[in-house]
């Protein structure tokens, strides 16, 4: 009788172990899903945080309803190919830039010469964010960049004028470069040096430059390297030196220059 009393206590025991990890299993699992929709919409607030930000039209301590209206009401996000320079008539909503980066019809893998960015692949299609004022024209026009620094990539947006090379803002909202060195390139103060420089010269090639030890002063394409970074401020400079190119914005670049945006 002893055993098996004893052989139905561990049973029930056994019973109540499984449901307590069935239990468990579910709550998990609904947490889980339940955080990774919040952490997709906190996502995708950063993001049209940061590009308001580049556009110079975030304010202090903007809720997060406050970004996403101003958000819908003054920014356009559009599709673009990179290679003809044309912006297509697609939905951006149903764009994944990762999927098209690991699918070879939608992306190209760059040689060791191409790829001064080092960015290994790039996609055929990018989107873009086109700024519009309140009578709703075009005023200026956001891409996203992106490259290797010295420990990570670093991406950022970069707003432009409607002539096609003049900067409006930048920032970098992911990066992992070393804190009070290559992590600068997040310091209010460097990115604000970028406010009217040019990114291409007459020619529509890329100009800007990032300058060891100081850019001269009226050097209208020069800004100041990241002191003690170098690797870092190289990095700068090989993202703009490609993402600026053929390779990159150039083919768009010359049909704002032309006067796309008038009818963006």
């Amino acid at each position: 009788m002893a055993d098996v009393k004893s052989n139905d206590s561990i049973g029930r025991t056994l019973l109540v172990v499984l449901v307590l990890c069935l239990v468990c299993s579910i709550v998990v699992a609904g947490s889980a899903v339940g955080l990774k929709s919040r952490q997709q919409e906190q996502k995708a607030l950063d993001k049209q945080r940061n590009i308001l930000d580049v556009a110079g039209l975030a304010v202090p301590k903007m809720t997060g309803e406050e970004v996403k209206t101003t958000f819908e009401s003054r920014i356009t996000p559009r599709l673009l190919d990179l290679k003809s320079g044309e912006m297509l008539d697609k939905d951006p909503a149903k764009f994944d830039l990762a999927a098209a980066l690991r699918d070879p019809q939608q992306s190209v893998e760059l040689t060791e010469s191409e790829d001064r960015a080092g960015i290994k692949r790039r996609s055929n299609v990018v989107e873009i964010y086109l700024v519009r004022d309140e009578q709703n024209k075009v005023q200026e026009v956001v891409l996203p960049v992106y490259g290797k620094g010295l420990w990570s990539m670093m991406n950022a947006f970069v707003a432009l004028n409607t002539d096609g090379r003049t900067i409006k803002g930048i920032t970098y909202y992911d990066q992992g470069e070393t804190p009070g060195l290559g992590g600068e390139v997040e310091n209010p103060n460097w990115r604000a040096q970028f406010i009217g420089k040019k990114l291409l010269d007459e020619n529509g090639k890329p100009a800007l430059r990032v300058v060891k030890g100081g850019a001269r002063q009226g050097d209208e394409y020069g800004v100041d390297g990241l002191s003690g970074a170098t690797l870092t401020s190289n990095g700068v400079q090989h993202t703009f030196d490609f993402w600026m190119g053929e390779l990159g914005f150039g083919p768009f670049l010359k049909q704002v220059r032309e006067g796309a945006l008038n009818n963006g």
